[in-house]
């Protein structure tokens, strides 16, 4: 899906597209995030996939920035956009040893 997504959007902006959308990637995978500290732009979007072998429950309750992901199972990612700066704090609720922070700027 996601695949088609990007071949729609080049086929109808070209290759500048790519310039516009950056991609930020964070994976869970040991019960632990792959980064503890991630800079992204205000109204940027950040992939939250598990390739883990358990379940995460990937949140936020930082002011502007709150998301609640649920149960996500392996294998699967969501994304996530922020549309306020300053710092995010995000947890698994399931493993309270996994947390990192996002700082996200203007």
């Amino acid at each position: 899906m996601r695949l088609l997504r990007l071949l729609i959007t080049l086929g109808l902006f070209g290759p500048s597209a790519l310039a516009l959308a950056a991609s930020h990637t964070i994976h869970q995978k040991g019960r632990m995030f792959s980064s503890e500290l991630k800079t992204v732009k205000k109204g940027e979007s950040l992939t939250l996939l598990n390739d883990d072998t358990v379940p995460h429950n990937v949140m936020s309750v930082s002011p502007g920035n709150e998301f609640d992901l649920g149960s996500q199972r392996p294998g699967t990612s969501t994304d996530v956009t922020f549309t306020k700066a300053g710092e995010v704090e995000i947890i698994c609720a399931i493993h309270p040893r996994m947390k990192m922070t996002i700082a996200v700027t203007q």
